[in-house]
């Protein structure tokens, strides 16, 4: 399936989901202009399809966890197997083989500086078929989540927009991550299944009422802990190239250069870290010569970014 083969209304709800992922069906068939009921069964039919996913995530940092991108070399014929046993590990939400031979990209998640350690000190380097890790720490997120806004599109007018946009969070001058409970814990889980869960669903997984599960929800996007993401599937989209980028530019240009790469079309994910290179970008293109338009346009008009590093994804093998 082609983005070109959605027609209209779908490509309008595809957009109002990227506003607000919990938006309801019928706020969204108000600004539209069809009925609620048109718009479930347009849902239900994209995620049917493969085309749309709708997911309810934790903000990392605001929950006490770091967040990290490992780069992975491996003996070619191991790499496969590395990048599988990384995808069954709890704390990676990405992993993916590039076209360099025996190359595994990952982003993991720790919660507490003993998973750091036993991660980064203990596991990969024990583990024969790696045999150089490079992890870097994952600084701040200009764009959501790896895969997260692939497929974006511009398809509703800018009242449209206004109308469906969701909560932006309150600001925190709190200076300790948010401790979640049990029953927040059970929220994450359900909300990242089906990030349109029900309120009966949730209060049933959480044990507790449908208001407090109405209000939780609510609570917590507030305070920027809980955030929803409209995942659309690149490659059943027409999307079929993903690059990984990694940038290097002075300091004092760094914050300039992330929110620049923000507003360029083909990135759908974007961050600051630590390491040789200081910030690091994937993107999302239809064919190579897509690829090619964006690296000699927009991307090299940035002239503070002094370096530029790619590898091209030949397979992801875990999306969360």
């Amino acid at each position: 399936m082609d983005l070109r083969a959605l027609d209209e209304l779908d490509r309008w709800l595809v957009h109002a989901l990227q506003l607000d992922g919990r938006a309801a069906f019928t706020r969204i068939g108000e600004v539209l202009g069809v009925s609620h009921r048109t718009v479930a069964r347009r849902y239900r039919a994209l995620c049917a399809a493969g085309v749309l996913r709708v997911r309810g995530l934790r903000h990392a940092r605001r929950t006490g966890q770091a967040e990290w991108s490992l780069r992975l070399r491996c003996r070619p014929a191991a790499a496969v197997e590395v990048a599988h046993a990384l995808a069954r590990r709890p704390d990676t939400s990405w992993v993916a083989l590039t076209a360099t031979a025996g190359e595994v990209l990952c982003a993991a998640r720790t919660a507490a500086a003993v998973e750091h350690h036993a991660l980064l000190t203990r596991t990969l380097p024990r583990t024969p078929e790696v045999r150089e890790a490079a992890a870097r720490l994952v600084l701040r997120t200009h764009v959501g989540d790896a895969a997260g806004r692939q497929g974006r599109l511009a398809a509703l007018g800018a009242e449209q927009v206004a109308a469906l946009r969701g909560p932006a969070p309150e600001g925190s001058t709190d200076p300790e991550p948010y401790r979640a409970d049990a029953a927040d814990q059970a929220l994450f889980v359900a909300l990242a299944a089906d990030g349109r869960a029900t309120a009966r669903e949730l209060a049933a997984r959480a044990g507790r009422s449908e208001s407090w599960a109405r209000e939780r929800v609510e609570r917590l996007r507030r305070k920027g802990v809980l955030y929803f993401e409209a995942d659309v599937d690149a490659a059943r989209v027409g999307h079929h190239d993903t690059t990984v980028l990694w940038l290097t530019t002075p300091p004092a240009h760094a914050e300039a250069v992330a929110r620049a790469l923000t507003t360029h079309s083909p990135v759908v994910f974007a961050a600051a870290t630590t390491g040789s290179s200081n910030l690091m970008a994937a993107v999302v293109t239809r064919d190579t010569d897509a690829l090619h338009s964006y690296l000699t346009g927009p991307l090299s008009e940035l002239a503070a970014v002094t370096h530029v590093e790619s590898a091209p994804v030949l397979r992801v093998v875990k999306r969360r």
